[in-house]
């Protein structure tokens, strides 16, 4: 007989992330530790449970400008080399310990250069912390593998430099590129140099489109920055009818399964959807598109990849095979190697949820 669906089953269940932020997911007494050390002194609270409570309270505002108010704190504490390794170690600690058997997590390592840190030392701090963590969780009994992802931030101006990045780095821990930022007036295509020296070292990416604006930006990601997933991703939805029709950039999505990074518990924060019953992910997800689910930032947020794999499971009915197809998708999205692919599928994924089925 298959295991009921509950927190706990699911939280042993082998999950897949393909959208979560470094800055977004600290540990709140490691905010104030490292505050500490670096003579942060605008925290806005003093303990651990109040300052967390504060960044979800703070990112549950119905507005993606006031959520990004709130990396202020964790990026001001992030502007040491022992600081990103020890958040990065965490990181991957955090993510095996809920079950989370591959991951990808991104940061944009020109917010750590504030301080006079070389750029290439932040990537540097940031592959190894996870390589640390990752290889204390499997000494842990809990293995997991986290690749880096390297954003460009859409209103500045060091797009081909972190690029360049990408492709130095690809073979030790950095897995692909993101455009990160407002999507509005910052179109993907902005700096062509950039996506240029991507395509000619075949590097991977993954850009963010289709959160705060609409179809255009999807299409301008795919056309433009040949993007070969969507951060977000979720507003192909407004091109999903009533009628069950598609529009356009819709049909071509679902045609080509691009992979949709989903993290409807932020969506509901920064006012995309007024509530998790009311958000597009069920549809698209019944309706064939690649919907993967992801936790964007699990510290403001105040989420886990398994409370938002349950979250979803519980709001529409989904069941294990529900779950399963996602996971499956994430891994079928994951920019690994298709040995690496296949080796997650069948000796990770495909035999744990066997297990929960009994």
């Amino acid at each position: 007989m298959p295991l009921p669906l509950t927190a706990e089953t699911v939280a042993r269940a082998p999950k897949v992330l393909l959208h979560d932020h470094l800055d977004g997911g600290l540990r709140p007494q490691s905010v104030l530790e490292l505050a500490d050390e670096a003579g942060y002194r605008d925290l806005p609270a003093s303990d651990a449970e109040s300052l967390g409570r504060w960044f979800r309270e703070a990112a549950d505002s119905g507005s993606l400008v006031q959520y990004l108010e709130t990396f202020a704190h964790t990026v001001a504490v992030m502007q040491g080399p022992e600081a990103i390794h020890r958040v990065a170690r965490e990181c991957a600690l955090d993510l095996a310990a809920d079950g989370v058997v591959y991951a990808e997590v991104r940061f944009a390592p020109e917010l750590a250069t504030a301080g006079g840190l070389a750029i290439e030392a932040v990537v540097e701090e940031m592959v190894a912390g996870f390589a640390d963590g990752s290889a204390e969780a499997a000494r842990a009994g809990h293995p997991i593998s986290v690749g880096a992802l390297l954003c460009a931030m859409r209103q500045a101006e060091r797009w081909e430099e972190v690029a360049g990045l990408v492709v130095r780095y690809r073979d030790a821990g950095v897995v692909g590129f993101d455009l990160a930022g407002p999507e509005i007036g910052f179109p993907p295509d902005r700096i062509p140099a950039a996506i240029d020296l991507l395509d000619r070292a075949h590097g991977h990416r993954t850009i963010h489109a289709g959160e705060a604006a609409g179809t255009e930006s999807i299409r301008a990601a795919l056309e433009g920055a040949h993007a070969e997933r969507l951060g977000h991703g979720v507003r192909i939805a407004d091109e999903v009818f009533d009628d069950g029709t598609l529009g356009p950039v819709a049909q071509r999505v679902l045609d080509k399964q691009v992979p949709l990074e989903i993290a409807p518990s932020s969506n509901v924060q920064t006012g995309a959807y007024p509530s998790l019953a009311a958000h597009p992910v069920d549809r698209l997800h019944r309706l064939g598109f690649a919907v993967t689910l992801n936790t964007d930032n699990r510290l403001m947020s105040g989420v886990s990849a398994s409370s938002e794999v349950h979250d979803v499971a519980t709001t529409f009915g989904w069941s294990w095979d529900d779950i399963q197809t996602v996971t499956e998708r994430g891994v079928g999205a994951a920019f690994l190697p298709e040995s690496e692919r296949n080796r997650l599928l069948t000796e990770v994924v495909r035999p744990g949820y066997a297990a929960l089925r009994g």
